[in-house]
């Protein structure tokens, strides 16, 4: 309304009169309409968004479309993912109280010296559950700490010195490293156990745990572990252990390792980043 009658009225009179900041009025009339986003880009968001799980937020959103050619940044991102009315899912958390470590069954070789500088250096590994309506089933994996690439996982109905002896066998078979690799992980009792311990020496493999209680030591495998549970997992309960192990295999194997971008190896999935320098 101010707009129109300017010519007439003067402009300090009419925002007196209305009780308007006349700041305000010349802030929205000096404002620039933006075109609306076209649809084309908006179904690719909307796929991007979809294919996370709803997990990418701006920043993720941006290097995605980047990789697909789109010179977007993060605040565009931001605007097309508010245009599309997608919004990132929230999942709860669990915290760990860091706890005071006694004698080690391994010296914490590792250090949290998470950049091993080249891959099949220091591997890592650990166990966590997964809630099923036939119970729990529990799955271990193996990390390659450079690349930050799950090079071996296991699944079973028990979370035993098996289970994390198959993750390791896989990842010893499709990697084939040399002798003096790196594994680490917790005190856990399945990485205690002498059939590990004995599975790493004859394999030429130089043990080292974390401190006890103290999940800070291996952060990268929890973290993917955080990952795997807010990202993928959410409040969703699997049927069977048979759902839950396509599911949890299919974000292992495709899309973590393929598809989804990771900081730590230069905003790339980290399969790839591997391809880029090897």
């Amino acid at each position: 309304m101010i707009r129109s009658l300017k010519k007439a009225w003067p402009v300090s009179l009419m925002c007196r009169l209305l009780k308007v900041p006349r700041s305000s009025y010349y802030a929205f009339a000096g404002r620039v309409c933006k075109p609306a986003a076209s649809p084309a880009l908006l179904r690719t968001v909307r796929q991007i968004h979809s294919e996370s799980r709803s997990s990418y937020g701006s920043r993720r959103m941006a290097r995605a479309l980047q990789q697909q050619g789109h010179a977007i940044g993060r605040y565009r991102a931001r605007s097309l993912m508010r245009e599309a009315q997608l919004a990132v899912a929230r999942r709860r958390t669990h915290r760990y109280r860091k706890a005071e470590g006694e004698a080690l069954v391994a010296p914490n070789l590792l250090e949290r010296k998470f950049e091993p500088g080249a891959i099949n250096r220091v591997w890592a590994g650990d166990i966590t559950y997964v809630r099923t309506r036939q119970g729990w089933s529990y799955l271990a994996i193996v990390m390659d700490l450079h690349s930050r690439r799950i090079v071996g996982w296991a699944f079973a109905l028990q979370a035993d010195t098996e289970l994390v002896i198959q993750a390791l066998q896989q990842a010893r078979s499709s990697r084939r490293p040399a002798p003096g690799l790196m594994f680490h992980s917790d005190q856990g009792c399945q990485y205690t156990s002498e059939r590990f311990v004995s599975d790493l020496k004859a394999n030429g493999m130089v043990q080292s745990m974390s401190r006890k209680g103290n999940c800070w030591d291996n952060a990268v495998v929890e973290r993917f572990f955080r990952s795997l549970k807010s990202e993928w997992i959410g409040e969703q309960e699997y049927c069977s252990h048979e759902q839950a192990q396509r599911d949890i295999a299919g974000y292992v194997a495709d899309f973590y390792n393929y598809r989804r971008i990771h900081s730590a190896a230069n905003d790339s999935p980290p399969a790839r980043y591997e391809a880029s320098i090897y």
